[in-house]
C-alpha cells in the first residue's frame, strides 16, 4: 500500500514530544524476610557479648527424710560474643541534575537515598544468611559480624563426606564447613532436625529455605492439607504453595528466602534471634565538595544469636 505524495509523517517530524512513562518499573525484590521477622535490639560497643545457660537434666530427685545435704559445683553460664560490622552505601547527584524536571520522581536525590535503603536491607539479609565468619577487623578490613550458619552447632544434619560444624566457644570466627557432596531435601532430613531442636528445649518457628528447597519442602507428607474449609458454596480453594508444616513438636512456617545460602535449611525460632543496632540506619549529608548533593547510608549492627540451641540447620543440599 502507498501513502500520497508529500505526506508529512512522524518519520520526517522533529517537534513530536517524547512519551516517557511517570513510573520507574522496579522488578528486584525487597522481601527479607529474616531481618524481617527476628527481634531488634541495641548494643554500646563494636564487640558486643551475652550470656546463655541451661538447666540440669532431669533425673528422680527422692530425699532420705533428715538427710544431710551435699553440695554440688555450680555450672557458669557461657559467654559469647559477636562483632558489629559497619553497612553503607552513597549517592552523589549533581546540582543541575536535581533542579531538572526528571520523570516518575520529583527529587532524584529522594529516589536515590529510598533505593538504597532497600538495598542495604538486602545486605544485611545476605550477611546474616550466608556463612560469614565474625571477625574484629583493622584498620585496612572491616569488621563482620557472624551469620547464623556460624552460630549453629548443635542441631545440626549435614553431609558427612566433608562437612563439619563450626567450632567455637565465645565468638564464632570460623565458618561452618560446606562438605563437597551435596544430597537432595528429604523431609526424613527436616524432621531429625526439629526434633533435635525440642529435645535441646526449642519450639522450632520458621523453616526458612532457597527456591529450589521450598518447591521440595512442599512434597513432604507434613504439608498443611492443600484443601481448606471454605463457607457458604463456593468450591475449596487449592493451594499450591507450602506455607505450614505441621511436624510432631509443632506448626512450622515455611519461609523462602532470595537471599540466603541456597544449600542451608535453616530451622528458626525468631525469639532467640535479634538484630542490635549499635548506629541505626540513618542519612548522613557529606560536605559539599562541588556543585553537588552527597549522602552516606549507613547503618552499623551486628547479629545476636541469644541460644544456638533454639534453632538447627539442614545443610548440604541440592539446589537444582
Amino acid at each position: 500500500m502507498a501513502i500520497a505524495t508529500n505526506t508529512f509523517t512522524t518519520y520526517d517530524a522533529k517537534g513530536i514530544r517524547e512519551d516517557l512513562s511517570n513510573v520507574i518499573a522496579n522488578i528486584s525484590p525487597e522481601e527479607t524476610p529474616f531481618v524481617s521477622n527476628v527481634g531488634k535490639g541495641t548494643i554500646s560497643n563494636t564487640v558486643y557479648d551475652w550470656q546463655t545457660d541451661s538447666l540440669a537434666a532431669a533425673a528422680a530427685n527422692a530425699q532420705v527424710e533428715g538427710n544431710e545435704q551435699s553440695y554440688g559445683a555450680v555450672t557458669a553460664t557461657t559467654r559469647l560474643q559477636n562483632y558489629a560490622q559497619i553497612s553503607s552505601k552513597n549517592v552523589v547527584i549533581s546540582g543541575t541534575q536535581e533542579k531538572v524536571n526528571s520523570a516518575g520522581r520529583r527529587s532524584e536525590l529522594a529516589y536515590q537515598i529510598a533505593k538504597m535503603g532497600a538495598e542495604l536491607k538486602r545486605d544485611m539479609e545476605f550477611s546474616c544468611l550466608n556463612n560469614q565468619a565474625a571477625s574484629a577487623g583493622s584498620t585496612s578490613a572491616a569488621r563482620t559480624t557472624a551469620s547464623m550458619q556460624a552460630f549453629l552447632k548443635t542441631n545440626t544434619n549435614f553431609d558427612a563426606t566433608s562437612g563439619t560444624d563450626p567450632v567455637y566457644s565465645t565468638i564464632p570466627t570460623d565458618p561452618r564447613n560446606d562438605s563437597s557432596a551435596t544430597r537432595a531435601s528429604t523431609e526424613t532430613i527436616l524432621k531429625d532436625v526439629i526434633q533435635q531442636v525440642w529435645t535441646e528445649g526449642g519450639s522450632p518457628k520458621m523453616l526458612m529455605v532457597g527456591p529450589f528447597n521450598k518447591q521440595a519442602v512442599s512434597a513432604f507428607a507434613g504439608i498443611a492439607g492443600s484443601r481448606f474449609n471454605v463457607t457458604g458454596a463456593k468450591p475449596s480453594t487449592i493451594i499450591a504453595a507450602a506455607d505450614i508444616y505441621v511436624s510432631d513438636f509443632g506448626n512450622v512456617s515455611v519461609v523462602p528466602n532470595r537471599f540466603q545460602k541456597a544449600r542451608d535449611a535453616l530451622v528458626i525460632d525468631p525469639q532467640y534471634v535479634s538484630i542490635d543496632y549499635l548506629r541505626p540506619m540513618q542519612t548522613i549529608e557529606m560536605a559539599k565538595t562541588g556543585d553537588a548533593e552527597k549522602r552516606l547510608l549507613l547503618c552499623e549492627w551486628g547479629l545476636r544469636v541469644s541460644t544456638e540451641k533454639a534453632h538447627g540447620i539442614a545443610a548440604d543440599l541440592t539446589t537444582a
